[in-house]
């Protein structure tokens, strides 16, 4: 019973998707796209793959992770605290379904200048490291605005001088670092530190650890673009490279040759263990090593970790079946009707709609409700990241459609966010660097990555590396802004109505 909870609870976060791609098929385009068979059964396989996947979380990495976050930090030992940050950030990052699905399509269509496993591997490097080091700031009480301010110039920074082909991306892969498997356990870590910490408060040092999750990848995937891309000559895919890495994808599915889909089933089987190899190597080492304890309840654990290897699998045979057509066919629709105010209301339309459903988004609102004793609701908070989200992808997409430069919009982006927190309360801060870290599902990331490379693909002078990555950073800046102008408004009205009331006493 409780998996059928968790299949519906994976068919309610992908039903947005298609309602807004269903109507805008019906009404606006009015046609049935080529192979739509084929797109719903990726559909039905990635709602099996997540259900699986989120079953196995629930059943053998959460309870574990949580257990080992309170048994470590009941012993007091800093240095303990840290080096279990660093391997649980990087062990959940590493096995990311999402960031697993843009680094394939980078390494397609970069044509193999950007290997898929070191773009995973540096992102969760860096989120293992700045765990660390956000656990270090929660210890010591540093306020977490000073980290954000310094990392974010820093972030700008490295942008001026990052070649093209890598700024999109590298913000694409900060978004997608924190999501089902991070931002819970990440999430409690920091929650349950600060209300073990005396003078600690939970809204302001609790919340954090997602956002610098968030931050620092931005800038080491950009330093791995200089150095690959440095003197290399290259002029990018040729327009179409989205289509062919899409039916290279289609290669890799069952086909009349039982006994090589048999092998290739087995192979990518065992890349999906080694995906959760670290996770179960952090469990054990802390578990057996450090703790000295025997993990409860063991062969419902391995059945755990079983379930999140088969919905892994589950999940990528689904993305090449069905997310990855359907955003690289509504983009080629949009864009041959010639109706470009279509394809901004698409956009619009999808980040709202993804983002209201966004489990991820759900847990930290109710989080941040209970940290804040009630002065912020669960469902304003939601609303507003949705806007955000919703807005941030629209303004990519036009940045897609004019051929802009990536570098400003993202820069401009950051300094906007840079002066609004020098500017916010402080205990708003946190939370709304946090918001825009987990505004991107493991089934949006995908079908907003394909509409980006199918715009452009199909748009003429467009480069589908510089060009089609960057629709998921603009969905992770916008949020923090729409969050923090919303706290300024409401701190400015509250002094205005104190002062009222001083002036009428």
């Amino acid at each position: 019973m409780n998996f059928l909870h968790t299949l519906g609870h994976a068919a309610r976060n992908l039903a947005p998707i298609v309602i807004v791609v269903a109507v805008f098929q019906m009404f606006v385009l009015q046609s049935v796209p080529e192979g739509v068979l084929s797109m719903a059964i990726g559909l039905v396989i990635v709602v099996f793959g997540v259900a699986l996947f989120l079953q196995g979380l629930e059943m053998g990495i959460f309870p574990i992770g949580k257990n080992l976050s309170n048994a470590l930090a009941r012993r007091g030992s800093l240095i303990l605290l840290m080096a279990f940050g660093f391997t649980l950030g990087f062990a959940t990052v590493i096995a990311e379904p999402a960031l697993i699905a843009v680094a394939e399509q980078a390494e397609v269509i970069s044509e193999g200048h950007i290997q898929g496993f070191i773009l995973r591997l540096i992102v969760a490097l860096s989120v293992g490291a700045v765990v660390a080091l956000g656990i270090l700031r929660t210890v010591l009480g540093h306020p977490l605005h000073w980290y954000i301010l310094t990392g974010y110039v820093l972030v700008v920074l490295v942008t001026f001088f990052a070649p093209e082909e890598i700024v999109g991306l590298a913000y694409d892969s900060g978004g997608v670092t924190t999501n089902i498997v991070t931002v819970p356990l990440v999430a409690a870590l920091g929650l349950g530190l600060a209300a073990s910490l005396a003078g600690r408060n939970p809204l302001r040092d609790g919340f954090g650890l997602v956002a610098l999750a968030v931050m620092v990848p931005m800038i080491t995937v950009q330093l791995y673009g200089i150095v690959v891309f440095a003197g290399a000559d290259i002029d990018g895919p040729a327009p179409g490279a989205g289509e062919d890495a899409a039916m290279d994808a289609d290669t890799d599915l069952p086909g009349t040759d039982e006994a090589h889909w048999l092998r290739a089933m087995g192979m990518d089987l065992l890349l999906m263990l080694r995906d959760v190899a670290p996770i179960i190597g952090v469990i054990v080492v802390f578990q057996y090593f450090v703790l000295r304890k025997h993990i409860p309840y063991l062969p419902r654990v391995i059945f755990g970790f079983a379930l999140v290897v088969f919905g892994l699998y589950a999940f990528v045979v689904g993305l090449k079946m069905g997310l990855f057509p359907i955003g690289e066919s509504m983009a080629e629709q949009l864009i041959a009707n010639d109706q470009f105010v279509w394809v901004y209301l698409f956009a619009f339309a999808i980040g709202f709609a993804t983002t209201m459903a966004e489990p991820a988004l759900i847990a930290i609102g109710q989080k941040a409700e209970e940290a804040a004793k009630g002065s912020l609701k669960g469902s304003a908070i939601r609303i507003l990241v949705a806007l955000g989200v919703a807005v941030g992808i629209t303004i990519g997409v036009h940045r897609i459609l004019s051929g802009d430069s990536i570098h400003l919009y993202i820069m401009a982006g950051y300094v906007l966010v840079i002066v609004l927190t020098i500017l916010a309360p402080k205990d708003i801060v946190a939370l709304a660097f946090d918001l825009g870290g987990v505004t991107t599902s493991e089934v949006t990331v995908p079908l907003v990555t394909a509409l980006g490379i199918g715009l452009a693909t199909h748009l003429e002078g467009r480069n589908v590396l510089i060009d089609g990555f960057g629709l998921i950073a603009f969905a992770s800046i916008f949020p923090i802004v729409t969050v923090m102008l919303y706290a300024i408004v409401v701190d400015l009205y509250e002094r205005l109505i104190r002062k009222d009331r001083r002036d009428t006493a």
